[in-house]
């Protein structure tokens, strides 16, 4: 199952939530403040191959795990 990245609407805290694909924020609750329906947000990733680093954040993202 994927790792979604969520903003809460009202307290505007940001967490991971892992679930099933066809499931919708409408059932998830911000586990900070309770609210419902938190907003999807963007997640960066970046990956490695080799000795060169790509990352979807721009040139300010990680350049490689140790």
């Amino acid at each position: 199952m994927p790792i979604y990245e969520y903003q809460c609407r009202k307290c505007q805290e940001v967490f991971e939530k892992i679930q099933k694909v066809d499931e919708g924020p409408e059932s998830i609750a911000c586990p900070y403040c309770g609210e419902w329906e938190p907003e999807r947000v963007l997640s960066c990733f970046s990956s490695t191959k080799g000795s060169e680093s790509t990352s979807s954040c721009g040139s300010s993202g990680s350049k490689g795990f140790s």
